[in-house]
């Protein structure tokens, strides 16, 4: 998050007027502005509460996937990946920002925390969309190529491909992170001003905002526009195939239909959209805008401090998606939380394999007493239920 508006214009516009300066917090305060943000009071309040929220929702997703053996699906390791990316932005990036807007310079992480804090950023952007955009692809082929999806769809290759992102949005966030570093102000006298470094834009501003604006549409216009592709096909496929959900119903499985699973992503990756759109926004405007005024000021900050508040709020609301929408997290968090919910896990895998055997032994009696001529009807159940047993959320 940047902290200055064009830096290098307005040190141009107030060194004839540095002399007027009393002293030297008046200088910082003009070219900085408050060292406290006005903002700060109500800001923590709404940062703590989706800090509380948000810690605890994810580490609880990371709990029961990491507990419950039927949890551990591929879909699940990248919904674990997602927490986990959620889980450093709010653990490790809010305490900065909040740090920030109560005391807007100083930075006094010298160097090292400039790149850590822009690295972090970046790589926690990166990898965010990277796996939305991935359980998207996952969960189409999923839903167009179901027999293909169970041949290649393991935890072994998810996890693989969540290494493989990780790496990528560590490699894609080294050119912002190279940008940045220790802005440190001078006096006429070319002497230091005490307390004025920050941690901002050292290379010329072009270089910024090419990357700014390359990386805004590689991760997220690109990946957004590819998921609504394939939800789209996706809602179609599962609108003209109603028979998917009625076996389902018929065989009385206790599981996670198909389309109930796409819908919960589905609202998801919605959420994701909308809370990240401001953030993109605000970058975008930082980088597109050359000669600032007081209006684009002024509508920069409000941009900023809204997109500071999405941006966190999307690392919160995930796990309250998962709750409300999703049977077999819900009595998952259940299960973690309170004691008494401790039977859940044996209950609900047992509730699967007694139905199994059980469609197998009706199939069997009745195929024996009516002739072949009626065995073949709970022969194609029958597999049809092994095949859902194979298959996993």
């Amino acid at each position: 998050m940047n902290i200055s508006l064009c830096l290098h214009q307005r040190e141009e516009e107030i060194k004839p007027m540095r002399r007027y300066f009393n002293s030297t917090e008046e200088y910082l305060a003009f070219l900085y502005g408050p060292k406290r943000s006005p903002l700060f009071l109500p800001m923590s309040w709404v940062y703590a509460m989706i800090f509380i929220v948000g810690v605890s929702g994810n580490l609880l997703v990371c709990l029961v996937i990491l507990k419950h053996r039927n949890m551990k699906t591929p879909t699940n390791y990248y919904l674990f990946s997602l927490a986990i990316s959620d889980l450093l932005l709010l653990l490790l990036g809010m305490p900065l920002e909040i740090y920030e807007m109560w005391s807007n310079y100083p930075f006094l992480f010298g160097p090292v925390g400039c790149y850590f804090k822009t690295a972090l950023f970046e790589t926690v952007c990166f990898a965010s969309i990277l796996n939305v955009t991935t359980v998207s692809v996952e969960r189409y082929i999923a839903i167009l190529h179901p027999f293909q999806a169970k041949l290649k769809s393991t935890r072994r290759r998810a996890l693989r491909i969540i290494i493989a992102l990780w790496l990528l949005s560590i490699l894609f966030s080294l050119p912002n992170t190279g940008t940045h570093g220790i802005v440190q102000q001078f006096f006429p006298n070319h002497t230091e001003v005490p307390a004025s470094e920050t941690c901002a834009v050292v290379k010329p501003m072009w270089i910024y905002n090419c990357i700014i604006q390359l990386t805004s549409f590689l991760f997220y216009v690109l990946p957004m526009s590819v998921i609504s592709v394939l939800y789209c096909l996706m809602g179609l496929k599962l609108r003209g195939d109603r028979s998917l959900e009625a076996d389902e119903m018929g065989m009385n499985i206790k599981r996670p239909s198909r389309k109930s699973v796409t819908k919960m992503l589905f609202v998801l990756v919605i959420v994701f959209g909308i809370c990240w759109a401001p953030f993109h926004t605000d970058r975008l405007f930082y980088s597109f805008v050359v000669h600032w005024t007081e209006p684009l000021a002024n509508i920069f900050n409000l941009i900023h401090v809204v997109s500071g508040v999405f941006f966190y709020l999307s690392s919160a609301v995930n796990p309250i998606i998962y709750n409300l929408l999703s049977r077999r997290f819900r009595l998952a968090f259940l299960s973690v939380i309170s004691p008494q919910c401790k039977h859940w896990h044996l209950r609900h895998t047992t509730s699967h394999l007694p139905a199994q055997r059980s469609i197998f032994m009706l199939g069997e009696r009745k195929s024996m007493k009516s002739g072949e001529d009626r065995s073949s009807p709970y022969m194609q159940r029958s597999s049809v239920c092994s095949s859902h047993l194979s298959s996993g959320m």
